[in-house]
This record gives C-alpha cells, structure tokens and sequence, in this order.
C-alpha cells in the first residue's frame, strides 16, 4: 500500500546503529514523512518533541535501556505514542509481552520496506483517531462547563431517560420551564438527538442516575 505524504506526520527511529537509522531516515523520506532519529531512549527522552501525528520505530536491543523496558517507561508516564518494533534477535516471549503492551508490530531484521510502512501507517492512522477522540473530549467537557448548573441537572436527567413532565416533577420546576433548559441544553452541546447527547453525556462522565 502506498502511503500518501502527511507533513504533519513525525516518525520518531531509536537505534543505536547509524547504518539503521539513515536507512529509517531515507525509507521514510522517500514518501513525504519527516524523521528524527535518535542513538538511544536517553537521548529521545531529553528531545523536545513537536506536537502532532507521530509514532516510534524502536530497536528492541539497545544501550542502557532496552526498547521493552522503554516501552514500559513510556506507558508509566502516560506518553502516548504508537510503536513498531525491529530486531535482529527477536523471540515468541518476546514478541508477545511487547504486542501485549500495546505495539503495533514487530519486525524481525531484516524486514521488507513495505511492511515497515505498512506498519508506521497503521500506527500512524492509530495516533491520528486517539489525538483526534482526546480533542472530542475536551471540546464536550468545555460546552458541558458554559452549561448553567440546573442545564446540567436537566441534561443528566433527560440522559437517564426521563420525559420533561417527570423531570419537572423532580426539579420542582414548571414544564415549560424543563422544556426551555432542555432546548438550550441540546443547542450549547451541539447534540443533534437524543442519542446525540446520550452520547455526549457518556462521554463527559454524567453518572446515570
């Protein structure tokens, strides 16, 4: 599969061999996406990183610390980044703890070009739908946050599936009135339906009452 340029997109290389990394540099060049490349994980984790689309290609054996243990370190600082792995000395064991710690593919040395892009695309079409979720999320959190607080007692009791006449008899509120805090409710999250704001409501964290 061809993979098509993203000048958004960064494809971080940690390999401790110079001959790997500008092979990664040229490979991933060669289909419009830019590269940094790195000696070891001590040396990536002292870089500033831009913000954008981006995933790891990660030599397991490495010096200090190895790309599993990375790996690792990079999940208990809650860094989100998509991995592709590439060993020379790969194993089962091995290559089973790192898929269940999340990569996306592991590659024994030597490996095709295409699948190594085949692989960075997938990763990289994973880290575009998390960063592209996270932002729906904080865009609902902060419409949630403009509603007045009865706004959002009426949401959390309209989510919960009752009519606006039972609703008013919980609020002690006229119908009308439910009526008017639900119009404006629906309007400021932008729901389009019911199920539209069901969702939004899962979302933000609204506990079913």
């Amino acid at each position: 599969m061809v993979m098509q340029s993203d000048p958004e997109a960064v494809v971080l290389v940690v390999d401790d061999e110079p001959s790997v990394r500008d092979a990664m540099q040229r490979l991933f060049r060669s289909v419009g996406l830019r590269t940094e490349v790195f000696a070891s994980a001590s040396e990536f984790l002292q870089a500033k990183l831009e913000d954008g689309p981006r995933c790891l290609v990660l030599d397991v054996r490495l010096p200090g610390l190895s790309g599993l243990d990375f790996q690792a370190e990079l999940t208990k600082a809650k860094i989100q980044i998509p991995i592709v792995f590439m060993t020379g000395h790969g194993d089962i064991p091995m290559t089973v703890k790192a898929m269940r710690a999340g990569a996306v593919e592991f590659l024994p040395k030597p490996f095709r070009d295409q699948d190594m892009l085949d692989a960075v695309r997938l990763a990289l079409e994973q880290d575009r739908a998390r960063r592209r979720d996270e932002k729906e999320v904080a865009d609902l959190r902060e419409k949630f946050a403009v509603l007045t607080p009865r706004e959002q007692e009426v949401m959390g009791w309209v989510t919960a599936g009752l009519m606006n006449k039972q609703i008013a008899g919980e609020m002690k509120l006229a119908e009308i009135t439910v009526k008017l805090h639900r119009a404006n409710v629906m309007r400021k999250m932008g729901a389009r339906s019911l199920a539209d704001l069901v969702r939004m409501a899962d979302v933000v964290g609204i506990k079913k009452r």
